[in-house]
């Protein structure tokens, strides 16, 4: 029975890959709100997990504006997956520039141009990470972190499709520490998303006034190996058109305590995310269980 589910996805997959194909972005974007409010309303986990979450940051209070939010996410999540699948396609090394725009600090641009330099780039579940680490890519070899689909058909069909040597992607749950600082020392751009749940691994971080379990490993890999680190974005501002923001990379000081450095620089960038997720509260995934007890 697995192996015929897995079967019948892959089909599903291949053929919702063909539709999205032959859609326009304007298109894409309509079927991806479509299937949404389906979820939206069939859905009703996620959907009080997403308005729980709303509520919870204190982004909303009111229910109506909070249910706003949470469906326009929802939509919102069904779009990156769309809009990622389109810019396999659309997005070259000549054409990103008609579908990107970008908001990067010289700073920062330095260092996404020189190519012997590692960088952290950390950044949340907001707007359209796929696409910002396409876009990173054609600037210096992108590497991020991604747990393998449940199905291996459709595993093997996404990881072909994308197919690029500049982008690729390691085990979500790797514990090499090793792979990770050879990444940085080869003079790539490791890019990690520090809003996910670290279980009993993690730091007890605020956000949004809540404590949440917050990974450490871009902090400690800043640390000890000194290699720039800075937070950014990029969300989504019409059919298929994107603004990229990154900011200047964070001043970390050493004290010597290094659970005291930790704490600093992951209270520093969950600020800086929590900014922009309140400047941009519908293209944030309040469907994952930031909070857990």
């Amino acid at each position: 029975m697995k192996r015929l589910r897995h079967l019948i996805e892959y089909a599903a997959m291949r053929v919702l890959l063909v539709l999205i194909d032959s859609l326009s972005p304007r298109g894409a974007e309509r079927l991806a709100s479509a299937i949404a409010d389906v979820w939206f309303s069939a859905g009703a986990r996620r959907r009080d997990i997403a308005c729980g979450n709303v509520r919870r940051s204190g982004i909303a209070t009111d229910e109506m504006e909070v249910r706003r939010i949470a469906k326009h996410s929802f939509r919102h999540f069904a779009g990156v997956i769309t809009d990622s699948l389109k810019a396999d396609k659309l997005l070259t090394p000549d054409t990103w520039r008609d579908h990107v725009e970008l908001d990067i600090p010289p700073e920062t641009m330095a260092l996404l141009q020189e190519p012997e330099q590692g960088l952290l780039l950390i950044s949340g579940h907001l707007g359209n990470w796929e696409v910002a680490a396409k876009v990173l890519s054609f600037f210096k070899p992108v590497v991020g972190m991604a747990r393998d689909m449940d199905n291996p058909l459709t595993d093997a069909l996404m990881k072909k499709r994308k197919g690029s040597d500049e982008f690729t992607l390691t085990p979500k749950h790797s514990t090499d520490m090793g792979r990770l600082l050879t990444t940085l020392k080869s003079g790539k751009l490791l890019a990690l998303l520090i809003d996910q749940h670290a279980k009993r691994r993690g730091m007890m971080v605020d956000f949004f006034g809540s404590p949440a379990s917050t990974h450490t490993s871009h902090a400690l890999l800043h640390l000890i190996t000194k290699v720039p680190m800075c937070f950014g974005y990029c969300v989504k501002t019409g059919p298929m058109q994107f603004k990229l923001k990154a900011f200047s990379p964070i001043a970390a000081t050493r004290t010597g305590k290094r659970e005291d450095d930790v704490r600093a620089i992951l209270e520093k960038l969950t600020a800086e995310l929590e900014e922009a997720i309140r400047a941009y509260p519908e293209q944030y995934l309040w469907a994952h269980r930031r909070w857990r007890n």
